[in-house]
């Protein structure tokens, strides 16, 4: 299973000031449907620190998946589910009619390393599955009336958009703008190390 896992250096450094805002901000019960988990690296870190409520992996790229199966099988975490296949951008998650009680929805470093239909299709998506009072929570890199907060991520934005045009760092008004218009409401940014921002939504 080595073979598979996947790793992401990101998450050695972020790992710890990520779960001390979740464990903050999450509600206390439901379960956590992770959206673009990457290499798997993270829900093996923060599942046990929500246990006996079930962390729900996701990803719509199979070499992702492989490697969150791998880290998954390896562990001795016992509320980690196996992974799903969701892309976010698309119009049905094929979760929405199991009975999974989920109250939150994790996802980070997906919006600036997608399109933008991925970050549309997220807050539809949370506009579906999530209950009055559920969380969305999103990290990673942003745009704040519309400049750079720091020379690194102006940096970090030009490299994406040379990637691929489609992606690059967004203006946080412009995500808070999409999520308010499918009733998740902004309740707070919180500085991260490495010039990230942990953003936090609410369901209507």
């Amino acid at each position: 299973m080595d073979s598979l896992k996947q790793y992401a250096p990101a998450t050695q450094r972020n790992r710890e000031p990520i779960l001390e805002v979740l464990l903050r901000a999450l509600p206390k019960s439901g379960n956590i449907l992770e959206i673009a988990s990457g290499t798997g690296e993270h829900s093996l870190f923060f599942a046990p620190a929500f246990g006996p409520r079930q962390w729900i992996p996701s990803d719509p790229n199979p070499m992702a998946r492989d490697s969150i199966e791998a880290w998954r099988k390896d562990s001795f975490v016992d509320n980690i589910q196996p992974k799903l296949n969701i892309n976010a951008a698309s119009l049905s998650w094929g979760i929405e009619e199991q009975e999974l009680n989920i109250t939150t929805i994790v996802n980070i470093n997906m919006i600036h390393i997608s399109p933008w239909a991925a970050c549309l299709g997220l807050m539809e998506g949370a506009k579906r599955i999530l209950p009055s009072g559920g969380i969305l929570y999103l990290y990673g890199p942003y745009k704040q009336g519309g400049k750079h907060t720091a020379v690194s991520n102006e940096s970090f934005d030009q490299s994406l958009r040379s990637q691929n045009p489609e992606w690059g760092v967004r203006n946080l008004e412009d995500v808070i703008k999409v999520a308010e218009e499918k009733g998740l409401i902004f309740q707070e940014k919180v500085e991260m190390p490495a010039n990230n921002l942990s953003v936090i939504f609410q369901k209507q």
